[in-house]
């Protein structure tokens, strides 16, 4: 067995000194910790400056991290496909984001130019790194040259930290009719309800939907358009990805472009909205078979504190190889989220989900496990140990939590989870801990922003 030394240890002093570096650019006054926003307004926001202010220039950062038990307290500490929060009984700090952007116009006569760049460091990096072109092509079996964008920042020293590059595009506002805005480089995916950064979500853990459902990220042009008040519609072409345009990178798989689209339309008193996204396109350069998703989301505020999201995804692969035998794959599910603002401060949720994985393509346990296989069949998330299982099944889950935030800058959520996977399948064994057929996940964790 192949063992790699296990480097979980991180500093933060470059972070402290990233941000005296800015503050000496010149900053607005400091406001108090009950007030601010961020922590860097508590400090004196240097985004406030005027040298920031006239460029048009933001800095900021957050930091996600928590603690999960696992009810089967499993031996080798993985909750299972479960991922983002996938250790038990260890603290994790999940996401530590830096970002720099400058927003462009939504509106006016003159053209407008900008940009985004992010890196990631934490336990969640692996999930939202440019994976997409695999280990081993989904097609033939045969190894794969992964690429080296963000694959290999810190060479895999740590089996669970490690760097990111999510989001790193020029952005352009172009005065066309109501205003065109168009995204070149690599970039979050707009498909779907979830996503990576934390901030953005309501529970700790994620859908099987997300995770395993749908892409992460992409690289390539990407156009947003607003018809009117009530319809947009976006589109574009997505490459560097062996896998239907999911995931890219900028140094292999150039030759394989793919499609993405989608429109969304909201009602008059932004109450509700409903939107369909997905990509479609060949799967690699070596294969012209295709790869396609479709994802709808509708969302309602059913009162002003009373708010419900519905969504279905279905994907399919055709001809990728499982078990030596070309099989045309094929995913789908549905999950419901149900929110209540108890106070300003404190609101209460409620997820449910089913996901099918009808070939056992998608979902492998341990998920970073999966993510961690290189193209000679090693995890280095395993040190080289043991190997994700992946199989057919029907996969159920019910995530129940709350959002409480002390103060603006702070959100504390604490969340009860509960898996399930059909009993007549994955034959012999179970996807959680030891083996079972189901978990109960306790968690809490907190996001800062910064």
């Amino acid at each position: 067995m192949k063992n790699r030394p296990n480097h979980d240890r991180f500093k933060l002093k470059p972070l402290a000194l990233g941000f005296a570096l800015i503050s000496a650019f010149g900053a607005a006054h400091a406001k108090s910790l009950t007030e601010a926003d961020s922590l860097l307004e508590a400090m004196g926001d240097p985004n406030e400056s005027s040298l920031m202010k006239n460029m048009g220039v933001k800095v900021g950062a957050w930091l996600n991290t928590g603690v999960t038990y696992n009810g089967n307290d499993p031996a080798n500490k993985f909750n299972g496909p479960v991922t983002f929060g996938d250790r038990s009984a260890e603290l994790q700090l999940n996401q530590l984001n830096l970002y720099i952007q400058r927003a462009v116009a939504t509106e006016g006569d003159s053209w407008d130019i900008g940009g985004r760049f992010d890196v990631m460091f934490g336990t969640d990096s692996i999930f939202t790194q440019a994976y997409g072109v695999p280990a081993f092509d989904v097609n033939t079996g045969q190894p794969l040259n992964r690429g080296n964008y963000d694959l290999n920042l810190l060479n895999h020293n740590s089996r669970f930290y490690d760097l990111a590059i999510p989001q790193a595009y020029l952005e352009a506002y172009v005065p066309v009719g109501k205003g065109l805005n168009l995204k070149a480089g690599h970039f979050y995916t707009p498909i779907g309800y979830e996503t990576v950064p934390a901030p953005d979500n309501f529970f700790y853990t994620h859908a099987y939907t997300m995770q395993y459902g749908e892409p992460f990220t992409h690289t390539g042009l990407l156009g947003n358009y607003a018809v009117d008040s009530n319809w947009a519609v976006m589109g574009g072409a997505v490459t560097g990805s062996a896998t239907g345009g999911w995931d890219g990178n900028f140094n292999k798989q150039l030759g394989n472009w793919d499609g993405i689209a989608g429109v969304t339309w909201t009602s008059d008193d932004k109450g509700t909205s409903a939107n369909i996204s997905g990509t479609y396109g060949g799967t690699s350069e070596h294969s012209s078979q295709s790869w396609g998703l479709y994802s709808i989301v509708v969302k309602h505020n059913i009162t002003d504190k009373f708010h419900m999201v519905l969504q279905h995804d279905h994907g399919y692969a055709n001809k990728v190889l499982l078990g030596g035998v070309p099989t045309d794959a094929q995913w789908y599910g549905v999950n419901t989220h149900w929110y209540y603002d108890i106070l300003d401060n404190l609101a209460a949720g409620i997820r449910g989900e089913w996901f099918r994985d009808q070939n056992g393509f998608r979902v492998c346990a341990p998920g970073r496990v999966s993510a961690a296989t290189d193209n000679q069949g090693i995890s280095y998330a395993s040190s080289g140990n043991f190997t994700a299982n992946c199989g057919a099944a029907s996969y159920y889950a019910v995530t129940a939590g709350v959002n409480w935030k002390p103060v603006k800058w702070l959100n504390i959520r604490p969340n009860v989870r509960y898996d399930w996977v059909d009993a007549g399948t994955l034959a012999g064994t179970g996807p959680f801990g030891e083996n079972k057929r189901d978990q109960f996940l306790f968690s809490t964790d907190m996001n800062i922003n910064f």
